[in-house]
């Protein structure tokens, strides 16, 4: 499952507060739903954090959610291995990214490599649409001829393609947008678009997106099998 953290921008602005304070708030969700997730039985867990798009933003507020992003990996890198979580970082690769920073992610995923409880993906600096065009450029320069290309030799060319497609989708804040996430692995995935901002976001709204999940009848393009006695 996945969640695209939305709303901090809008919670600061509420609380007549700078954007940056949004971010900042923002971090006590990220453990608390990481917490959560794991609690629930969760095995594999993405969060948005930065996109492709996110650089469009002012000068200061990216310095700012460089510098926290810093913080929060260094701040909690010791929960990961200690609940057996194994962290790992989809995008990462923009020469922007300050290389302190790179450092940390690089010794994250490192530290944490060989933990099988649970698989954290944090998207930062992802952009679904990028993912797609490196892998089928991936797939041109391993010089496979365009007949062999199938669905699944094409996933396999994606980053970290050993992650499987996602089922559910949370999205703070009501807003009704994939904004470039994951393209591929969210094709079929269910939505759910909450109300509540994402610092507000807490682990019994988490609880009530997987109940609204489970409730839901998943098809998958096909029709429900019928129950004895019903027409066809």
């Amino acid at each position: 499952m996945a969640c695209v953290m939305d709303g901090n921008g809008r919670w600061a602005q509420r609380r007549s507060l700078p954007r940056t304070d949004g971010h900042r708030a923002a971090e006590t969700t990220v453990i608390d739903i990481i917490e959560a997730a794991r609690g629930a039985g969760v095995r594999w867990l993405t969060l948005y954090a930065f996109s492709t798009e996110n650089w469009n933003r002012p000068d200061p507020e990216v310095e700012f959610l460089m510098g926290l992003v810093r913080r929060v990996v260094r701040k909690h890198a010791p929960l990961l291995p200690a609940r057996g979580i194994r962290c790992r970082f989809l995008g990462a690769g923009d020469p922007r990214i300050p290389r302190e920073l790179a450092r940390d992610l690089d010794d994250l995923t490192t530290l944490t490599a060989d933990n099988r409880g649970m698989t954290l993906t944090v998207a930062f600096d992802h952009g679904g649409r990028r993912d797609i065009v490196e892998a089928a450029r991936s797939l041109i320069l391993s010089g496979t001829p365009a007949d062999e290309v199938t669905e699944r030799l094409f996933a396999e060319h994606l980053p970290f393609p050993d992650t499987p497609d996602v089922d559910l989708v949370i999205r703070t804040s009501g807003e009704q947008r994939i904004s470039n996430f994951m393209l591929w692995q969210v094709a079929y995935a269910e939505w759910v678009f909450p109300e509540v901002l994402w610092p507000d976001f807490r682990a019994s709204d988490f609880i009530a997106c997987l109940h609204t999940y489970r409730r839901r009848d998943r098809r998958f393009g096909g029709v429900p099998p019928r129950t004895n006695g019903e027409r066809p």
